[in-house]
């Protein structure tokens, strides 16, 4: 079965916003994909940057990885993450948890993440 991801509902997007020059960043993609295999509920975005700036928008992109990762339209968390798999791991179970804290609104941001919502990679 296919799981339809939408913004009005619960389900958690994870974008981690990078560059193909960046090393750490290199370093960091084989384990975002082992992440995609243990949450296939929820839906993974690899974008670089560069290569997406017209879908990137406005936001700077100043430190890499930079991870932006919401529930539904609502940002959760959205910064830099070293590449360890457990950081990420565990940001995206309490972003899991009932009633687990959201960002206040940020337009820039926000932007983003329903960009991300309705763009088919």
């Amino acid at each position: 079965m296919v799981h339809e991801f939408s913004a009005t509902d619960n389900t958690l997007l994870v974008a981690c916003l990078c560059a193909d020059w960046c090393g750490t960043c290199r370093e960091y993609q084989p384990l975002f994909e082992q992440l995609q295999i243990r949450f296939p509920g929820t839906r993974f975005l690899w974008i670089d940057v560069e290569e997406s700036s017209e879908l990137i928008g406005p936001i700077e992109v100043e430190n890499f990885p930079t991870v932006l990762i919401a529930r539904g339209a609502q940002s959760v968390f959205f910064g830099t993450v070293t590449p360890h798999l457990q950081t990420l791991e565990r940001l995206l179970r309490n972003a899991m948890e009932p009633g687990a804290a959201t960002l206040a609104s940020e337009s820039q941001r926000d932007g983003l993440v329903q960009r991300l919502w309705l763009h088919n990679f």
